[in-house]
């Protein structure tokens, strides 16, 4: 007579943490298994802007000059993302998800990695330079360290990645000529 009684007990825990669960942040994505694709997000409203996170997305970016819009995020991007938040956020954002950042106690003051102004002009290859070799490595601010020795050079390519979909004004598309498309940008 136990034994019944603590899988009914447990299957009632189940079914509260279940009911609870659902209104979570972790309930805003639904990751399902399609034929042949993989693992992949279907399309599910963002609650605050009512927009959707494109199909095959596996992540999303506030906008960052248009807080009412979400960037949908390819694997890489989503990746440089994370390597964003983990390195560059302090000195290359005005705020940042635990607080006002760095970046106006640095001199000179970094550019900030949205101001498509100034990295659009860039080549990819010239960014990732900056990154791997650090301001002193290419003539500019000694305060970046050189990324090189920690991020591998997949990481980089996906922190350019995540710097080319973030871009204000957005980054053009240049198809056929080696660098990648940020195309997920509403114009």
């Amino acid at each position: 007579m136990k034994i019944p009684a603590i899988y009914l007990s447990v299957l009632i825990g189940s079914l509260v943490l279940t009911f609870a669960a659902k209104n979570t942040s972790a309930s805003r994505v639904c990751w399902c298994w399609t034929q042949g694709q993989g693992m992949v997000a279907y399309p599910i409203a963002h609650r605050e802007s009512m927009e959707y996170v494109s199909y095959g997305s596996y992540g999303q970016e506030p906008d960052w000059s248009d807080s009412t819009h979400v960037l949908a995020l390819n694997y890489e991007q989503a990746q440089g993302k994370r390597i964003f938040y983990q390195q560059c956020v302090w000195c290359h954002a005005d705020s940042t998800p635990a607080g006002p950042s760095n970046r106006s106690n640095v001199t000179p003051t970094p550019s900030l990695m949205n101001d498509g102004a100034k990295l659009n002009k860039m080549a990819d290859k010239e960014i990732e330079k900056i990154i791997a070799e650090g301001g002193d490595g290419v003539g500019e601010s000694a305060m970046m360290p050189p990324y090189g020795g920690t991020l591998s050079r997949n990481d980089i390519h996906n922190l350019l990645a995540y710097i080319r979909v973030i871009a204000t004004p957005p980054y053009p598309e240049r198809r056929g000529s080696g660098t990648r498309v940020a195309g997920n940008r509403k114009q």
